[in-house]
C-alpha cells in the first residue's frame, strides 16, 4: 500500500469550519473553537466569537506522522469567560485516503457525550509523500491511420482440392548447361565488307615521284625543226643593217 513507511513524514491538517453545531447557549450566541489531537500532539484553533452553529476557522496545523497511527481526534468546545467551557461534540478522522492519495477534503460527524449527533466539522488534509503510481514503460501505442505492412509475408493458402494445376516441369526438358555457347560480354559488329566504298578518289602520290602527263593541246615538235626568227619576212633572210 501507499501508506507504508509514513513514520517521520509531515501531515498538514486545515480546520475549515463547522456546520449545524449543537447550541449550548440559551441567551447569547456561542463562541466555538476546535481542538485537534494526533497522538500526544494537540492543537487548538482560535475562538470564533459569536460563531454560533456555523463557525469558520481556516487554520492549518502540521503533525509528524507515527507509524501505525492513522486517525485524528477532533473536539469542539464553546468558550465561556465566566464558567468552564462547554463541550459541544467530538469525532474521529481517518487518514487512509489522505495517506494513499495525498489529499482529502471531507466533512466528519460529531457526537455529544450522550452519543447524539452534535454537528459536523470540515477538514482539508494534505500528505505530500504519498506514493505515486509507477509509470509503466510499455511499448508505444501505434498511431491510428493506415495499417502498417508486416515485415514477414504470409504464406499462400493451400490449394483447394477441386482446383487443378499443371504438373511441374521436369528438369530433363531443359537443355544441359553446356549445350549453348556462353554469351560474349562484348557487342558483335559486321565485317568490314559490309561498309560501302569510300566516295572520295585515291590520293595522288607525293610531288616529284611521278611526272605530270604532257599537255595534249600542243603537239610535240620534231627534232631539228627551225622556226624563223620573229620579225623576218622570209626564212633565211636577215634584216640589213642601217
Amino acid at each position: 500500500m501507499a501508506t507504508h513507511g509514513i513514520h517521520g513524514n509531515l501531515l498538514e491538517v486545515t480546520v475549515v469550519s463547522c456546520n449545524k453545531l449543537k447550541d449550548t447557549e440559551w441567551i447569547s450566541r456561542q463562541d466555538p473553537y476546535v481542538c485537534v489531537e494526533y497522538g500526544s500532539n494537540k492543537s487548538r484553533t482560535r475562538t470564533c466569537t459569536d460563531g454560533g452553529k456555523n463557525p469558520t476557522f481556516q487554520e492549518k496545523f502540521v503533525y509528524t506522522l507515527i507509524e501505525g497511527l492513522r486517525e485524528l481526534n477532533v473536539h469542539v468546545w464553546n468558550s465561556n469567560t465566566v464558567k468552564h467551557d462547554d463541550f459541544i461534540g467530538s469525532g474521529k478522522v481517518q487518514l487512509a485516503k489522505a495517506l494513499s492519495q495525498g489529499f482529502d477534503d471531507s466533512t466528519w460527524p460529531l457526537q455529544s457525550k450522550t452519543g447524539r449527533h452534535a454537528g459536523e466539522v470540515r477538514l482539508i488534509i494534505h500528505y505530500t509523500n504519498a506514493n505515486k503510481p509507477a509509470k509503466t514503460h510499455g511499448p508505444a501505442t501505434q498511431s491510428y491511420g493506415a495499417p502498417q505492412a508486416s515485415l514477414y509475408s504470409q504464406p499462400p493458402p493451400p490449394p483447394h482440392p477441386s482446383v487443378s494445376y499443371p504438373p511441374p516441369v521436369s528438369a530433363a526438358q531443359y537443355p544441359p548447361a553446356g549445350g549453348y555457347p556462353a554469351p560474349s560480354p562484348y557487342p558483335s559488329y559486321p565485317p568490314n565488307s559490309a561498309y560501302p566504298p569510300s566516295p572520295y578518289p585515291p590520293q595522288a602520290p607525293p610531288y616529284g615521284q611521278q611526272p605530270y602527263p604532257p599537255n595534249p593541246a600542243y603537239p610535240p615538235q620534231p627534232y631539228g625543226s627551225q622556226y624563223p626568227p620573229p620579225g623576218l619576212p622570209y626564212p633565211g633572210q636577215y634584216r640589213p643593217p642601217y
